[in-house]
């Protein structure tokens, strides 16, 4: 039997997700438990835990992101912006995606370039334009998403954008 070589490309196509959120945070353990919103971006393969290697390989492949099972499920998750900058980005504009796939990183890339800049600022001392701009590719990347709901805390993000 041959051996069929490992493609993370083909699975990133049918099991990876680019993920672009608006989230509320709240630090209950500080005084009067302060809220914080900012923007969160993931790239993500979920697979079933029998396929775990397959998230190994990739993380490998990528060189980033850590690896989770929960009941039935694996997940490679990579969350840190700068390892998403500098390793998923760049490894997934040298193996191209194809399809819908293709077109959902093109547009969470540029969502990604806004975050990376704003690094480290406080939501409010970002430019307007950059958070419009955030609003509208999670708006156009919804139609790539196979479970599509609003953005739970959106309408808080377009107030920082007035």
């Amino acid at each position: 039997m041959k051996k069929e070589k490992f493609n993370i490309v083909n699975l990133v196509n049918n099991s990876g997700c680019f993920d672009l959120q608006f989230r509320k945070d709240t630090r209950h353990k500080r005084t009067n438990s302060p809220t914080y919103y900012r923007w969160k971006i993931q790239f993500v393969i979920t697979l079933p835990k029998l396929e775990i290697e397959a998230l190994k390989k990739a993380a490998s492949l990528i060189s980033c992101g850590n690896i989770t099972v929960t009941g039935n499920q694996a997940r490679l998750s990579v969350q840190n912006i700068d390892e998403i900058y500098e390793a998923v980005i760049p490894y997934f504009k040298k193996n191209l995606l194809a399809g819908e796939k293709k077109k959902d990183f093109s547009i969470w890339q540029k969502a990604v370039e806004i975050v990376y800049k704003n690094k480290g600022k406080k939501i409010t001392t970002w430019e307007k334009s950059d958070l419009s701009s955030l609003i509208e590719i999670h708006k156009l990347s919804a139609k790539y998403k196979g479970r599509t709901h609003s953005g739970k805390w959106i309408n808080m993000a377009r107030t920082l954008t007035r």
